[in-house]
């Protein structure tokens, strides 16, 4: 089992990338979240994976962090979700936004995810209401509701910095960067001040 990958980070497209590690390419799909925070073309890079081996394919899962791992897996575990769905679950939620809403039986909100019907999110909601607390939320603070949005929040900030000049993937890393240290509930002027520092440093 390929558990994590620790190179360079070598090309990449809509959903997928490949990582260089001592000279192999290994080509892992990944969530929008996760292709953000890899940075640029060139840079060094740590991803967690997870390999998916079925009749007729084999293929690798990458996550930029262990938490979205683990809620990959968590979720595709139920019934009609496979790594498509999944990955579209983590692309439009954070985890803390996916634990909430299992936790709340929310399924309006994993409704968002593209391809995810009304009855697919209330199956997800209940079968993985009780297991919500066992892990990690990605920064969210435990049994309270974010103030703001975290996709339109960290969406609004990364359109920001686009709009100040900065490259797509440079905002996109520094507002993750910055969600990460000011939490999931954070504004988006609070983003934008702490993304321009990362950004400029």
């Amino acid at each position: 089992m390929i558990a994590k990958l620790k190179g360079l980070l070598d090309e990449t497209g809509v959903d997928w990338a490949v990582i260089d590690v001592s000279g192999v390419g290994y080509l892992v799909h990944c969530s929008t979240k996760t292709l953000a925070a890899l940075g640029e073309k060139g840079e060094a890079c740590t991803i967690y994976t997870d390999l998916q081996v079925s009749e007729n394919d084999m293929r690798l899962l990458g996550f930029a962090e262990a938490a979205e791992r683990d809620w990959f897996r968590l979720l595709t575990q139920v019934q009609g979700v496979g790594s498509k769905v999944a990955l579209a679950i983590l692309s439009a939620l954070s985890t803390g936004e996916v634990q909430q809403a299992c936790a709340n039986g929310d399924a309006a909100t994993v409704a968002r995810a593209q391809g995810v019907g009304p009855k697919l999110a209330g199956r997800i909601v209940n079968e993985l209401k009780d297991k919500a607390g066992a892990l990690p939320g990605g920064g969210a603070t435990s049994g309270v509701a974010p103030a703001t949005p975290a996709g339109g929040a960290s969406a609004d900030a990364v359109s920001a910095l686009e709009n100040l000049g900065f490259k797509p993937a440079v905002a996109a890393r520094a507002v993750a960067a910055a969600q990460g240290e000011l939490g999931e509930g954070a504004s988006e002027g609070d983003l934008i001040r702490v993304a321009l520092k990362r950004a400029a440093g």
